[in-house]
């Protein structure tokens, strides 16, 4: 710093906020400031600067596979939003959700140096006092569950399951069939119960869910065996993914879309709006998830909350997006008989 404050004709401190984004420096002072630094190679050094600081300025994202249409696109807006922070991000993948795994995924992020973690992770598999957290590290959840004690983040799964269901009882259908994610995920388990939920409270049969895991064949399968009843006017998948496997069965069996039987998918993912017929869905906004995740846990570094309990950066605890209801050519008013 002193070479480049020599070479630019500047003071340290001059170089130092240049580098730090802190306090001011006029435009063309950190324009020479900053050419003369990529003249000389001079770059700060990360581990001086947390010394210093007492900050990594890096995030650990501790999640499952990237396959899940949200998964990867709440990643996405993770990176992003930490990168407009100044932060970089340290990706621990795990495969399974049992302790050793994720206790292991905990370890292996402490040793990156990191500030804070974000678990993307259900957190009904994170249940038990077992779980070995770092002491001091902050750390969100993003999930709709309230069973670790910090910060979550997600999309309100229920209200978009509602969301679903009523529009296709609005058209007039007398229930609606469920093809419900895999009894392991906690999203799905909201999707199912809030289902079934609003098909009580507006006195329809609750016909039994049919389970996938999300893939479109498991979707393919499910449509299969609705498709061979003729009571079967509307089905609601718990994703596009399956909804799309749910579309390909009925038409093979020449069950037609809609006039036939209505289909809502739940993501609107970017296939959503292209395949045939074009699919009603319901809207999740990941990006404004993983946004509010990084925001979350900055401010819980800042609030220097060390990873207690509960948020003392001010911001709620519980923050749960509001999802929309997509309306596509996937949905009718029922087929008079």
């Amino acid at each position: 710093m002193e070479d480049v404050a020599r070479a630019a004709g500047v003071s340290g401190q001059t170089v130092s906020r240049v580098v730090n984004a802190r306090g001011y420096v006029g435009a063309a002072t950190r324009a020479k400031v900053e050419a003369v630094m990529v003249e000389l190679g001079y770059r700060p050094n990360s581990a001086a600067r947390a010394l210093r600081s007492g900050r990594f300025r890096a995030i650990g994202v501790i999640m499952f596979t990237l396959a899940p249409y949200g998964n990867h696109r709440t990643l996405d807006a993770i990176a992003v939003r930490a990168a407009q922070a100044g932060y970089a991000l340290t990706l621990i993948p795990v495969e399974a959700g049992n302790l050793s795994t994720v206790n292991g995924a905990f370890h292996r992020l402490a040793e990156h140096a990191v500030d804070g973690i974000i678990i993307l992770i259900e957190a009904h598999q994170l249940d038990g006092s077992e779980i070995e957290i770092p002491r001091g590290l902050p750390i969100v959840v993003i999930d709709s569950n309230k069973r670790l004690p910090h910060p979550f983040v997600d999309n309100d799964q229920a209200l978009g399951a509602r969301q679903a269901t009523d529009h296709l009882l609005a058209l007039g259908h007398r229930t609606v069939w469920h093809v419900a994610g895999p009894d392991s995920s906690y999203a799905a388990s909201r999707r199912r119960d809030a289902w079934k939920a609003a098909l009580e409270e507006h006195g329809a049969e609750v016909p039994a869910a049919l389970v996938g895991d999300w893939s479109a064949a498991s979707g393919y399968a499910a449509g299969k065996r609705l498709a061979a009843r003729d009571d079967v006017t509307a089905v609601f998948a718990a994703n596009d993914g399956m909804a799309v496997g749910v579309l390909r069965a009925l038409h093979e069996a020449g069950r037609r879309v809609p006039e036939d039987v209505s289909v809502v998918g739940f993501d609107d993912s970017s296939d959503a709006g292209y395949v045939w017929p074009p699919l009603t869905t319901v809207r999740q906004h990941f990006e404004e998830v993983g946004a509010l995740a990084v925001d979350a846990l900055i401010a819980e570094l800042d609030g220097a909350t060390g990873g207690s309990e509960g948020s003392g950066s001010g911001l709620p605890d519980v923050q749960l997006i509001p999802t929309e209801l997509v309306v596509r050519a996937s949905t009718a008013a029922p087929a008079r008989r």
